[in-house]
């Protein structure tokens, strides 16, 4: 249950800190579009660090080894 909340909140302090940076360095005046783009920036970077964090990179999610013969 830590775990979880932990990464939920790391999570969402990345998401934070990516879209404030994102509206900082973005040209005056911003579109609807300009938050789309920040909103799914954000939420790239922050699925990224979830995949991390969770060692779901590490653990062979995605490729098996083979056995040698």
């Amino acid at each position: 249950m830590k775990r979880a909340l932990l990464l939920g909140v790391v999570v969402a302090l990345v998401f934070s800190g990516v879209a404030f940076l994102l509206l900082q360095f973005m040209p005056q005046p911003l579109k609807d579009s300009d938050y789309l783009v920040i909103g799914s920036v954000g939420t790239l970077v922050s699925l990224v660090v979830l995949f991390f964090m969770t060692g779901a990179a590490k653990t062979g999610l995605f490729f098996k080894r083979r056995r040698k013969r």
